[in-house]
């Protein structure tokens, strides 16, 4: 059945549970795809305003037993997540709580970004407040680590920029991987949401902050969410106004108990700077793929500041700058040959 087709039926379906669910006429059900993630969930509204949000989440490719009961655990511990009120976990249709439109992402200016960011410290920390689930949150440990450094090596380098590694940068990386994996994994290890950024944080309507977006959480590195917060692959702010929040958030985490103030401002910065490049190098790849693999373009605008982040980490540390020089003599070269890169401004960030 052509993809068009199957999409079809698949909303369709959807139509029809979401009448049962609410006990309407299927006629009543108008579904109004919105923006969706990553992933391949479907997100609909089916009336304005709108209290819940339909959702198609293939059973294929997501868990939504395993989502239903992520969103039930951290709204029990103060993680404001959407309430879900039906859930059909054999189809992979779920009815979801509406938290509106508000990204944060669009109420961040230059003038209010530190206070901004601030106001999402209470969010983090109720996070990272979290008691280890076992059986429900996996571990982010050195073989997930690795899995999602290779992704760069498969897809960033070798299909999108068709770049062979010869054995010795192959070696090299493998070095890098490892010194970044013991990194993520000597810091104290709590709930990482794993894409804590202004996009996945709602503003609802009562001022709180709403969290989506939560299905990937792992347990991990404390300073996993924090870099991915205030160093956004989508937009890009004073690299000082980053590393002044990131030490404003490590002495908040001291006086809430999560982190000991035994870890110095400096061991910290390298936790934060090093889950950063491990992050970074991990979405290149991911970037990648979403446009080869599942045709999802727009994601080629955003390579060019994370390459940024990439090489402005690794270059300011000694350990890091074998791999710095080689990302800039071998790979920048075949960057700067793509179009999403000479079309990139770098006038657009908020600097």
């Amino acid at each position: 059945m052509p993809k068009a087709s199957r999409s079809y039926e698949r909303e369709q379906q959807l139509s029809l549970w979401v009448a049962l669910a609410l006990k309407r006429l299927p006629e009543s059900i108008q579904l109004q795809p919105i923006a969706s993630d990553a992933g391949f969930r479907r997100y609909y509204r089916f009336s304005s305003p709108s209290e819940w949000l339909a959702v198609d989440a293939p059973p294929e490719t997501e868990d939504s037993r395993q989502f239903v009961e992520l969103a039930r655990y951290l709204s029990e511990h103060q993680v404001h997540t959407p309430k879900i009120l039906a859930a059909d976990e054999s189809q992979g249709f779920l009815l979801v709580e509406d938290f509106g439109d508000e990204l944060l992402h669009r109420q961040l200016t230059q003038t209010n970004a530190a206070q901004v960011y601030r106001q999402t410290f209470n969010s983090l920390l109720s996070l990272q407040a979290c008691p280890d689930h076992t059986a429900l949150i996996p571990r982010y440990d050195r073989a997930l680590l690795r899995r999602e450094l290779d992704i760069f090596c498969e897809w960033f380098v070798g299909k999108l920029l068709d770049y062979q590694l010869n054995t010795s940068e192959q070696e090299h990386l493998n070095k890098l991987f490892l010194t970044l994996e013991n990194s993520a994994l000597e810091q104290p290890q709590t709930l990482v949401h794993r894409d804590f950024h202004s996009r996945n944080l709602i503003v609802r309507e009562d001022k709180s902050l709403g969290v989506i977006d939560f299905q990937g959480a792992l347990w991990g590195g404390c300073t996993y969410d924090l870099v991915s917060l205030l160093r956004d692959c989508y937009i890009r702010w004073p690299a000082e106004l980053a590393k002044g929040l990131a030490l404003e958030y490590r002495q908040t985490a001291i006086s809430a108990g999560l982190l000991a103030d035994t870890v110095d401002e400096a061991q910290y910065l390298r936790w934060f700077d090093w889950a950063g490049l491990q992050r970074h190098i991990k979405v290149l790849g991911i970037f990648a793929r979403l446009y080869l693999r599942d045709n999802k373009p727009n994601y080629l605008k955003d390579l060019p500041l994370v390459i940024r982040y990439t090489l402005e980490v690794a270059e300011s540390y000694p350990e890091l700058e074998l791999f710095a020089d080689w990302f800039s003599s071998q790979l920048l070269p075949l960057v700067e040959q793509q179009a999403w890169y000479s079309d990139y401004n770098y006038a657009g960030d908020q600097q």
